[in-house]
């Protein structure tokens, strides 16, 4: 039996740099790659900064995304597998924001629509992946309706960028400058590009990091060495790095607000900090520390955890409902081939019948009629109470009642005719 199986390389175990190297290509590429195996009968990828998750139907699931993995040779030390049971819960969580780095966050949803109608436009899901997805994203936007699960800046980063927003009154079309590319600079950075900013800068004392980062999101990385020269050219900067001294003196400042008229704010969110605390002394710089934020951003952590007990009464109700459809689907697949054969036996015996009742006298149209209503109408009474036995029992979990009617009736063959082609992959 075909069941949903995934493989994720998330921020949870994963680094940036791991994350971007597990996988190479982009998202059709990959798709395609995964489709190749005859194996997988749909298949979906979301790939974003911060993940890469394949998911695949298929009746050997476990064993395609372990060959994937081998193939791609990633470490099994920052992959997390998935069954059909878990894959569906990781979509609903996914969806309401429940996995994300920011508690909440409205990006993935946005991310995870795109991502799944690639996918569905490649022609790469069915009615397995196509039902997961479709739920996923119903219950992210229920989430984000009924609770204030993505309400307030739950991080340092994302309530540094709310308070430079409050105080320049807009970053819509602003020059912004991150310093650091680490977890706190990504964070930063993501809630910066969801403000319409004008352009975003990042350095880091590693190159590459800021490259990775800047790549990610669209912006553009400046070498360290140049950083003193790019502030003086932006309305705001944010710097959060690791450095065990101040990166920025008083004396750096004052340099870059040399012959400048407009207001340069910065935001220094570095523990120890970043930058000389004699700046603030510098006319037509504002110089704002994480004591400035660390209540705020503790309280609305506080009041986002609040919300998740009722985000996840939601999963729970849904993914229930999920789960059903799931069940009954096995059902109705069994079913299909049940009322399959049955019509085959119908119809060859009402032919039968037919040329019996022809040798005596003519048949008319009323009486062929008669005789295809009468036959349609004995199979389907017949067959009306087991079809609700099947069906109740698969919702249950009862499978065995499922498995004796498959073994009674000798469907384990083929599928019929008569099946319902929505739970066919489509191949691109």
């Amino acid at each position: 039996m075909s069941e949903i199986a995934s493989m994720l390389v998330t921020h949870r175990k994963a680094s940036i740099g791991e994350i971007e190297s597990a996988w190479h290509g982009d998202v059709e590429t990959l798709l395609s790659w995964v489709a190749s195996s005859d194996l997988v009968e749909e298949c979906a990828v979301l790939k974003t900064c911060n993940r890469v998750e394949i998911y695949v139907v298929s009746s050997r699931g476990e064993k395609v995304l372990f060959e994937l993995a081998k193939k791609a040779r990633i470490s099994s030390r920052i992959i997390d597998f998935h069954d059909h049971e878990e894959s569906l819960l990781h979509l609903l969580r996914l969806a309401c924001g429940l996995e994300s780095m920011i508690l909440g966050e409205d990006q993935i949803l946005g991310q995870m629509k795109e991502l799944y109608h690639t996918a569905r436009s490649a022609g790469r899901t069915g009615w397995m992946l196509d039902t997961a997805f479709k739920k996923a994203i119903q219950v992210g936007k229920r989430a984000r309706k009924e609770t204030a699960i993505n309400e307030r800046s739950v991080s340092v980063g994302s309530a540094a960028v709310d308070l430079a927003e409050h105080i320049l009154g807009s970053l819509k079309g602003r020059s912004v400058m991150v310093i650091g590319a680490g977890e706190t600079g990504e964070l930063i950075s993501r809630s910066l590009i969801s403000k319409e900013i004008g352009s975003l800068y990042v350095t880091n004392r590693t190159f590459g990091t800021a490259l990775s980062l800047a790549a990610c999101l669209g912006g553009e990385a400046i070498p360290y060495e140049e950083m003193k020269k790019q502030i003086a050219r932006s309305d705001l900067v944010i710097s959060a790095t690791s450095a065990p001294h101040y990166i920025l003196l008083k004396e750096d400042l004052e340099q870059a607000m040399s012959g400048r008229s407009s207001k340069l704010l910065i935001i220094d969110i570095a523990n120890p900090r970043d930058v000389d605390e004699r700046a603030r002394e510098i006319p037509g710089l504002e110089l704002h520390d994480i004591d400035s934020l660390r209540h705020l951003s503790s309280e609305n952590m506080r009041m986002r955890m609040a919300e998740m007990d009722k985000v996840e009464k939601i999963i729970k109700e849904e993914l229930k409902l999920l789960q059903s459809k799931y069940k009954r689907r096995q059902a109705e697949q069994l079913l299909a081939r049940l009322y399959f054969e049955a019509g085959q036996i119908r119809d060859q015996e009402v032919r039968k019948a037919m040329n019996k009742l022809s040798a005596y006298h003519t048949l008319g149209e009323v009486e062929q009629r008669v005789l295809q209503d009468m036959s349609n109408s004995i199979v389907n009474k017949i067959f009306a109470e087991p079809t609700k036995v099947m069906k109740v029992s698969a919702e249950k979990g009862d499978f065995a009642v499922l498995s004796a009617a498959e073994e009674l009736f000798r469907l384990g063959g083929e599928t019929g005719e008569g099946e319902a082609e929505d739970g066919r992959c489509r191949e691109g």
